[in-house]
């Protein structure tokens, strides 16, 4: 059962943008601020009025049938509507719930991306180099951009640590399920027994922060400039081309060197930093709103193990939701990625659907 001062609050909500927006006082800053909230809000008003009418229209029923002066006829066809009308308001009532569930305010944004290799050697820098192939092939798919910001390459073709921005459509919605320990099971080029090794990669997915998110004042960071070192041409290693940037009060700090002009390495560098103050911040409020925090699926923790790849059962397996799918190379080829993605998308909105009760 929905509260009446909610479904109330919807359409007053409603009635007065309507009023702001044709009046043309809004200033422009407001105006697609507030048509945004209109256009949403005018999805789901004829259902809030229709909730409403609901205890009237029930009334109204109810005493025909209760009247035994009526035809019989006429009482069937009031029990045939008061079916109908109980019907609709569970309808009514599903679609006002999904309306009503808290909104992340960060689904709208791009991502950084950070996936570095965890405990198992040069066999979990592989693993990291898979899913960062496999971001890549579901990217593709749904036509995102991905653009490589740092990467630390290792031994036959593994990666280290690879962090990269991805911009499109509803980027961090999608891409925030991934944050977490993924974990892979496998046997390695190298392994002469046949024996199956574990390893681990992290992935932290950071809803991509900007100017207006949060302040970073310029008095707040340390930028030191050096020498890039490892691979890159006589030219980067010459110069202090390289870039590590402090935030002081957080202690957040960021170094970048694959660029070979200072000016872009620190554009890069500033890039990851405000968007890890912002995920900080984030996770800061989030904590304080325990609430919020049972709402989620698992905890967004990057210490979280989330999901394990087998490759020898040729299966993955999505610890947060109790998910299999015995379709491992479909998945890390990024076909059938939605599958999992819709699964979880699902069980999160059953939570929040739960708490409203």
């Amino acid at each position: 059962m929905i509260p009446i001062n909610k479904v109330q609050d919807i359409i007053a909500r409603y009635d007065n943008l309507e009023k702001e927006l044709s009046s043309g006082n809004v200033n422009s800053k407001m105006f697609a601020q507030k048509s945004k909230e209109y256009s949403n809000l005018r999805n789901i008003i004829s259902i809030a009025k229709a909730y409403l009418k609901f205890n009237h229209e029930k009334k109204d029923l109810e005493q025909i049938i209760q009247d035994k002066n009526n035809d019989k006829e006429i009482i069937e066809m009031a029990e045939k509507d008061l079916n109908e009308l109980k019907n609709k308001k569970k309808d009514y009532e599903n679609k006002l719930k999904i309306f009503l569930l808290p909104k992340d305010e960060d689904d709208d944004k791009n991502a950084i991306v950070e996936i570095r290799a965890g405990t198992g050697g040069l066999e979990a820098s592989l693993f990291c180099s898979d899913l960062f192939k496999m971001y890549e092939k579901v990217s593709a798919k749904k036509k995102w951009k991905i653009e490589i910001i740092s990467i630390s390459k290792s031994e036959a073709d593994g990666f280290k640590e690879v962090i990269f921005s991805v911009s499109g459509s509803d980027i961090y919605s999608y891409l925030k399920y991934e944050s977490g320990v993924h974990r892979v099971q496998r046997i390695p080029s190298t392994e002469t027994q046949g024996r199956v090794h574990t390893s681990a990669a992290t992935v932290a997915v950071l809803p991509e922060a900007e100017d207006v998110d949060i302040e970073i004042k310029d008095s707040d960071l340390r930028i030191d400039v050096f020498r890039a070192g490892g691979p890159g041409g006589q030219s980067v290693n010459t110069t202090d081309s390289a870039v590590r940037i402090t935030h002081i009060p957080t202690g957040v700090v960021v170094s970048q060197q694959d660029e070979k002009s200072q000016h872009k390495n620190k554009a890069k560098a500033l890039k990851v930093l405000r968007s890890r103050v912002y995920e900080s911040e984030k996770r800061k409020k989030d904590q304080e709103r325990s609430d919020n925090r049972r709402s989620q699926i698992g905890t967004g923790d990057r210490s979280e193990r989330i999901r394990t790849y087998n490759f020898p059962q040729g299966r993955v397996t999505d610890h947060r939701i109790n998910l299999t799918l015995h379709k491992l190379d479909e998945f890390l080829s990024g076909e059938i990625h939605e599958e999992m993605n819709q699964a979880l998308r699902l069980k999160e909105q059953d939570i929040k659907l739960q708490n409203l009760n």
